[in-house]
């Protein structure tokens, strides 16, 4: 397959978080068919959706790869599991060690069950626009542009700490 250009947003609420972010991102970047191009500085950030738990640390991240769309999800659901996450369907948007979700892959539109690309909540979620637009401010995704999508969502609650 021909490389392709793909975004991540990586999040955790619980136990060592930015630990957690680094060994989720080196577990995708494997270096053999996926690579880091950029990543985002750190950004604590209030919950989303269900609101009864702590503070998040995310980070996003330009990757390279060789993998199909659905074989990168396969690998970050992997990491994921390697890292101890446990899918609870009863909390959707819980707590969790990891969460590494494909915000973009390169100009594909995908919506099936378990992949919709460009994620289907990217353009309402601070804590993804705010570190996307770090570092892709210029990429337009489903005719917008990162930059101008960030500047017009609301921030607050979105603080950058590292990184």
């Amino acid at each position: 397959m021909t490389a392709v250009v793909a975004a991540l947003g990586l999040g955790a609420n619980l136990g060592d978080r930015e630990a957690a972010l680094d060994a989720g991102l080196a577990g995708v970047c494997d270096g053999a068919d996926t690579r880091l191009l950029r990543r985002s500085s750190l950004y604590e950030t209030a919950p989303w959706g269900d609101l009864d738990q702590g503070p998040f640390l995310n980070l996003c991240a330009l990757v390279e790869t060789r993998l199909s769309a659905r074989a990168l999800l396969t690998r970050c659901l992997a990491v994921e599991a390697a890292l101890g996450r446990a899918r609870v369907k009863a909390r959707r948007w819980g707590p969790r060690l990891i969460d590494i979700d494909i915000l973009f892959f390169g100009d594909a539109a995908l919506d099936e069950p378990d992949l919709v690309v460009p994620h289907p909540r990217l353009f309402e979620r601070a804590f993804v626009l705010i570190p996307l637009a770090e570092i892709a401010a210029d990429r337009v995704v489903a005719g917008r542009r990162i930059g101008d999508a960030a500047a017009a969502v609301d921030a607050a609650g979105v603080a950058r700490v590292g990184r």
